[in-house]
């Protein structure tokens, strides 16, 4: 699998308090300000059934899911296209030790580690491409908080070579991050036609 690292920084977000991000390849995200929108809609559909089948209609903009429920979505990023599952199969609390390389910035965040797998369902050449997932508070809204970059006990992965082929799949981790006292509930993901304003949300 392809790691993005780089060096870290860390900027101070006036209005949404920590900013963390580290350099590095599309992976990691780019840094920009946590947004207070919920990501909810009333509408949106809710279900907990078993993983949608393989060459089953996509998931829809706006399902909630549990937490190791997958979504078929489709995926179209830097001229390649296909259709991926992601399942987000765990949302972890890490230890605020894990934080240390991002220094005194980092001493009044909680480090949260979104798990995730993605499989291959069209069969399409989608090596070295990348999902984002982000975390989200009990609330449904951003926490305020966005990290980017690896920790030892969350290393965030592209798609490998390999992941050319139906059936093909991989495991990464997001990380995420919330002040001390507040945690990190929910994933969602929001890249795409529809899932932009209606992202697909995962709930523990």
């Amino acid at each position: 699998m392809t790691h993005a690292r780089g060096p870290l920084f860390i900027v101070v977000a006036a209005t949404a308090g920590l900013l963390l991000s580290a350099c590095g390849s599309e992976t990691t995200g780019t840094a920009a300000p946590a947004s207070t929108e919920t990501t909810t809609k009333e509408t949106a559909t809710t279900t907990s059934a078993a993983p949608v089948a393989a060459g089953g209609d996509v998931t829809a903009p706006g399902t909630k899911l549990k937490v190791g429920a997958r979504a078929v979505l489709p995926y179209a990023s830097s001229g390649k296209n296909g259709t991926i599952a992601v399942t987000v199969t765990a949302i972890e609390a890490g230890a605020k030790e894990d934080l240390a390389k991002f220094g005194d910035k980092a001493k009044n965040i909680t480090p949260f580690y979104l798990r995730v797998k993605v499989e291959n369902l069209s069969g399409t050449d989608l090596s070295y491409t990348s999902v984002s997932v982000r975390g989200l508070g009990a609330d449904g809204k951003g926490t305020g908080v966005i990290i980017s970059g690896d920790t030892a006990k969350c290393d965030s992965s592209s798609a490998p070579k390999t992941f050319s082929t139906a059936g093909a799949t991989y495991e990464t981790c997001v990380l995420s991050g919330a002040p001390d006292g507040l945690a990190v509930a929910a994933a969602e993901y929001n890249r795409g036609d529809g899932y932009d304003k209606s992202p697909v949300l995962w709930q523990s």
